[in-house]
């Protein structure tokens, strides 16, 4: 008999500490809009070509109907689909649910980045933008599920550029 994520995770934190802060959302569910993300950030079409998957099979490990409640994503699709998108959002995901914090690999990361004063100038414009989105957002006083997913993408994108400055400022003390 297999477990489900809350009966892993338990009474006392579990495999993963960081999961109560997600509130009312499931691991499963967090797990699954993250693979979600990962096949959109890839591209329907190019995921199903890159992993020999048709779209309803892809369809099915982020779905969150009932029946598919069971299905997630097999981690070497995951890996591949990770090797071709600009983020390992399903990584990130597993990382965060543990409390960890990634590193990207220096020798993988894309050339020509203008070292930390740049990064310091995309993370405050990432960060208007976000407060931008969040003011349109909120306007209504409601934040519409559509709102919420540009916002998610604005928060993953500041997610990037957080590391990025993380690894230039490894390298400046190295």
């Amino acid at each position: 008999m297999t477990k489900s994520c809350h009966e892993i995770n338990g009474k006392n934190g579990g495999i993963f500490p960081q999961a109560k802060r997600f509130g009312t959302m499931s691991l499963e569910t967090y797990l699954k809009k993250h693979t979600e993300t990962l096949v959109k950030d890839v591209g329907i079409e190019a995921a199903c070509e890159l992993t020999g998957k048709s779209k309803a099979t892809l369809g099915r490990y982020y779905s969150e109907a009932e029946e598919h409640d069971d299905r997630f994503m097999p981690i070497d699709v995951v890996a591949q689909l990770e090797a071709a998108s600009g983020f390992p959002h399903v990584t990130a995901a597993l990382a965060d649910l543990r409390g960890i914090t990634l590193s990207y690999d220096g020798t993988k990361r894309n050339a020509g980045t203008g070292g930390v004063n740049h990064d310091v100038v995309a993370l405050a414009q990432r960060f208007a933008q976000l407060m931008s989105e969040y003011n349109q957002a909120i306007g209504d006083g409601k934040i519409s599920i559509n709102e919420a997913k540009k916002m998610l993408r604005e928060t993953l994108a500041i997610q990037e550029v957080i590391l990025e400055m993380k690894l230039n400022l490894e390298q400046e003390v190295s």
